[in-house]
């Protein structure tokens, strides 16, 4: 699996997450804040093979705009995780 940066990056007020999944499974794709408390699940599901995007528009799980700062987003499937970091600015 091959987790691309996100892009925007700083962004304001949508960025696109992508990921390229080489075979189906399960993906779950988790932002944090950086206290490490769950903001919004984007993805928690069976995905078929291959490129995929998403976007995160700056919103919680029940969709309140979060605050602008650092945030890291975490993709897991199978025994692959990878974690990176975003910035939103407002």
């Amino acid at each position: 699996m091959v987790l691309y940066p996100a892009f925007p990056n700083p962004f304001n007020p949508v960025t696109i997450l992508r990921y390229n999944l080489p075979k189906d499974g399960l993906v779950n794709i988790t932002i944090y804040d950086m206290m490490g408390r769950i903001v919004r699940t984007l993805e928690n599901g069976k995905q078929a093979a291959g490129l995929k995007s998403i976007q995160w528009n700056a919103t919680n799980d029940v969709g309140h705009p979060v605050s602008a700062g650092p945030y890291l987003y975490t993709i897991q499937s199978g025994y692959f995780k990878q974690t990176k970091k975003i910035v939103l600015l407002k």
